[in-house]
């Protein structure tokens, strides 16, 4: 029994370079400019909750390009998510010392806080304190596994239907 072409289906075959680079700007997105919505949404839902959750865990101060270089490498493939949480992070959080201009923006220390120039001066309340020891590494993991695991959807959205049983 066959099918007419005209009812027929035929999926998507190969090599899909912009679906993957889709998911890598947004989880999910590679998914969904196959047509594949649902797993498109399961796989945001993923890795975007677990970006989420290492955010919650360990705090803004996980996702860090400056101080964390190498682990902000594992966390970029999560796309914007990454890219808008550390700059808000380098803009908002972070402050230039006043007793040296040259060196790097960093967290005030507890007895700080960052004026409306963004220099760190004394007195008041940080907006935010370092996440300690143990919460601050398993937070940086957890944001650092769902970069990784959107390496793999973006993939999968590369290659949409090869090794797979229609």
């Amino acid at each position: 029994m066959t099918t007419s072409p005209a009812t027929s289906e035929t999926p998507a075959t190969g090599f899909n370079p912009f679906s993957g680079i889709a998911a890598l700007i947004v989880p999910g997105l590679g998914h969904v400019f196959l047509g594949q919505f649902r797993r498109g949404a399961l796989v945001a839902v993923g890795v975007l909750g677990l970006f989420f959750a290492g955010l919650l865990v360990g705090g803004i101060d996980c996702v860090d390009s400056k101080e964390d270089a190498l682990w902000f490498i594992a966390q970029a493939p999560t796309g914007v998510v990454a890219f808008g949480t550390n700059y808000v992070h380098q803009n908002r959080f972070k402050g230039v010392d006043p007793s040296s201009r040259a060196a790097p923006r960093r967290m005030p220390y507890p007895g700080e806080h960052i004026d409306a120039n963004g220099v760190i001066v004394p007195g008041g309340h940080p907006p935010a304190q370092r996440s300690l020891a143990r919460v601050h590494e398993m937070g940086i993991l957890f944001t650092a596994v769902a970069g990784l695991l959107n390496v793999l959807a973006a993939i999968d959205a590369m290659f949409p239907t090869i090794g797979r049983k229609s």
